[in-house]
């Protein structure tokens, strides 16, 4: 399979080479536990992997997200799954671009080092789903505190993150010009807030993805922590969400090339008939195809991540990467699947559980027919249809 260097080789080969001491073996363990992979998650924070995106000045390596993009591919490349951590990197994003120099002081040095986690974001609620601009949990100040109440849900990784970004109203809808105004963001921490008014609900769900339902009940934040300006949460969301559905569209190209990787080798060994699988058209066809959409889809991932890091707007590009990339991952993991026949679904050929993991991505974290509106809208320029 072509496999052509690039400038972010160096990259590549030494996620390899750490992924190599954490082989499928130990991701269907995991999984199968439906635990969290501890050791592999240390083992990228010691080597530096995800405080990438962190200044040199607060001990990262102060690269863009075109480069945390290829970190992500390459785990989901290698047989894990980013979804342990790739909150580190897309959560960054909203505090490198909108915190203060008081905030980047604080957090990003413990970050780098390893000493705190920034692995959870709290956006969405269980009447609201995508429709962000009606959420109800608010934040009311009081002196130099704000006082949180409401409700979230499908929010990851709170068990092992020390720090949660936090999006809520500050001033009710009903009294906002713009819907889109009134909303704050705010970094948690979670180890004061739980238990102290805010509780924590696990779901139980399809994928070993570590997820939860939120409860606020009069929880304290200090004022401090407040994230740039009042009222103006949403427009710093939209940095935090770029990011995150460039770097799922880097996953989900790491998954796609996994497929092909796994049904192109598996087509090459089966025999039946006297020949290779892979030689007969009907096989070798469908894995082809699997192939040239991945590719195509990469490009479009490449797009994002230079407007991005380019400080420029991505918000298309951002959203029809993840379109294309999840749609050619999962589209690769069938054929893959397919390939493999009755093989595919047992345990340990490791397909079905990257199969599980990659369906996720034409759900979350932005659903297919909303990238449809938004292209739709902002794009062709159609009646906004919602």
């Amino acid at each position: 399979m072509r496999n052509s260097p690039d400038e972010y080789q160096e990259i590549r080969d030494a996620l390899r080479d750490l992924c190599r001491q954490f082989p499928d073996e130990y991701f269907r363990r995991i999984d199968a536990q439906r635990a969290y992979p501890e050791d592999f998650v240390d083992a990228l924070i010691g080597a530096g992997w995800l405080s990438a995106m962190i200044p040199e000045e607060y001990g990262g390596s102060g690269l863009g997200l075109t480069a945390a993009s290829v970190i992500m591919e390459e785990i989901n490349r290698s047989g894990g799954n980013s979804a342990a951590v790739h909150g580190q990197m897309y959560n960054m994003g909203t505090l490198l671009r909108n915190g203060s120099r008081e905030q980047k002081e604080r957090y990003l040095p413990g970050i780098a080092a390893g000493k705190l986690r920034i692995q959870s974001m709290a956006v969405t609620e269980p009447t609201t789903g995508t429709d962000t601009t009606r959420i109800k949990t608010s934040a009311v100040k009081t002196g130099d505190r704000y006082r949180v109440n409401g409700q979230k849900v499908w929010i990851s990784r709170v068990q092992h993150s020390d720090l949660m970004i936090l999006l809520a109203r500050t001033t009710p809808l009903a009294e906002v010009t713009k819907k889109s105004e009134g909303m704050s963001i705010f970094i948690v921490d979670l180890h004061d807030a739980v238990g102290n008014g805010l509780s924590v609900r696990p779901i139980a769900n399809m994928v070993n993805h570590e997820t939860n339902e939120l409860f606020f009940d009069n929880l304290e934040i200090p004022a401090e922590n407040l994230i740039g300006e009042e009222g103006q949460g949403f427009r710093y969301l939209l940095d935090g969400l770029n990011a995150e559905r460039t770097l799922i569209a880097a996953e989900c190209i790491g998954d796609g090339y996994w497929f092909v990787e796994r049904a192109s080798r598996y087509a090459k060994e089966r025999i039946v008939f006297d020949r290779p699988i892979g030689q007969n058209q009907g096989v070798q066809f469908p894995i082809a195809d699997a192939f040239i959409e991945i590719e195509a889809a990469n490009l479009m991932r490449f797009k994002a991540c230079a407007l991005f890091d380019a400080q420029q707007p991505c918000g298309a590009e951002a959203n029809m990467a993840k379109y294309l990339a999840a749609k050619a991952s999962w589209e690769a993991a069938n054929v893959c699947l397919q390939t493999h026949g009755g093989f595919g679904f047992a345990n340990e050929y490791d397909i079905e559980r990257k199969f599980r993991e990659t369906r996720l991505y034409q759900v979350a974290p932005i659903s297919t027919n909303l990238i449809f509106s938004y292209v739709a809208e902002h794009l062709l320029g159609l009646p906004r249809s919602f």
